[in-house]
């Protein structure tokens, strides 16, 4: 019995291995890990190429590990915002009209009722953001995110088969998964108070630590603090720290920019937003910079899979071309925003 020659296995190996040095000696990508872009989305282009060059050690744009730092927004641009306000206005709401164990005062009631029949948010003040804040006034932190949670759990209304805590954007989780795996450091900076933002991000973002969570921010206190200043009064055995019900700081625009100089103490090299409301954080990581930095705008654009707004995609699209930020739109650059099995009513 003639035996089968193993030359011809042998060669197929040998070229297997031969392509795939060239395929590494060239630089090109072993893995497509923004599986969910498009292929030709310029916006994944421009970030898996500016990757590849900057965790080149022998490019002369290679930036250490210590100084790959990553800012992203939150509403808009990691999580639904369109359907039909923010997360944290929608739990605002779910305070005030449908929690039967508060008793809101008439000015929360009337504020509550115009957003949820008008969808349209007062302006920004300091009322009403100390407004925003009274409603939680005395939960300790750990009831408060038990609180977030439930409210996470409720059906996500304007989609079938996603609960609230599941409309984050699928390829936007891609490209933080993406960046850490290249080791780098990633910071969430949100306009949303970052103890709504921490119960959000521990199923999603699992990797992302509370301390990499920068937000809004409003008054912690002791339980037995009363009105006493915190620079009078000394926490006591027995005491605990609740919400104290008072804004400190809404955290948009320059403010951006000031808590990231304040908390990170580095400048980022890539920021991703998606509103006038990023401007500054976008132009902060870009400019001025002693490495190459990117920053990233995207485009709620799609009025099929999402509640997009062509109004606010052609000014944001506008906005990076004057200040040269890199457009990503949700319509033309992803394969999915939720997962295919996710559809909207």
């Amino acid at each position: 019995m003639i035996k089968p020659s193993k030359k011809p296995i042998f060669l197929m190996l040998a070229y297997i291995a031969l392509v795939s040095v060239f395929t590494v000696g060239c630089g090109q990508i072993k893995k497509d890990h923004l599986s969910l872009w498009n292929n030709q989305a310029p916006a994944k282009e421009a970030l898996v190429n500016y990757i590849n060059e900057i965790t080149d050690s022998k490019s002369p744009n290679f930036i250490p590990v210590e100084d790959r730092i990553a800012v992203f927004d939150m509403d808009g641009t990691l999580l639904l915002e369109t359907d039909p306000i923010y997360f944290d206005w929608l739990l605002f709401e779910h305070r005030v009209l449908d929690d039967p164990n508060y008793k809101p005062s008439q000015k929360q009631l009337e504020i509550a009722r115009t957003v949820r029949e008008k969808n349209i948010l007062p302006e920004l003040s300091a009322e009403f953001e100390n407004m925003m804040a009274e409603v939680y006034k005395g939960f300790t932190i750990e009831e408060f995110y038990a609180y977030v949670r439930n409210f996470m759990q409720e059906d996500q209304p304007g989609f079938v088969g996603m609960k609230r805590g599941e409309a984050f954007y699928k390829p936007m989780l891609e490209v933080v998964e993406y960046l850490v795996k290249n080791k780098f450091m990633v910071y969430i900076c949100s306009g949303t108070d970052r103890l709504i933002v921490r119960p959000l991000m521990e199923k999603n973002l699992p990797y992302i630590a509370p301390h990499q969570i920068i937000g809004s921010d409003s008054t912690l206190v002791a339980r037995n603090q009363a009105d006493a200043d915190d620079s009078s009064y000394t926490f006591q055995k027995g005491d605990e720290l609740v919400m104290g019900g008072k804004s400190i700081v809404k955290n948009l625009q320059m403010k951006k920019v000031d808590v990231i100089a304040q908390e990170i103490g580095k400048k980022p090299v890539l920021a991703f937003g998606n509103s006038s409301g990023d401007a500054s954080m976008l132009n902060y990581t870009i400019y001025n910079n002693k490495y190459k930095a990117l920053s990233f705008m995207l485009q709620c654009d799609d009025l099929e899979r999402e509640y997009g707004n062509m109004e606010k995609a052609e000014k944001m699209h506008a906005a990076c071309e004057k200040y040269g930020w890199i457009c990503v739109s949700m319509r033309d650059d992803w394969k999915t925003i939720y997962g295919d099995h996710i559809k909207r009513r």
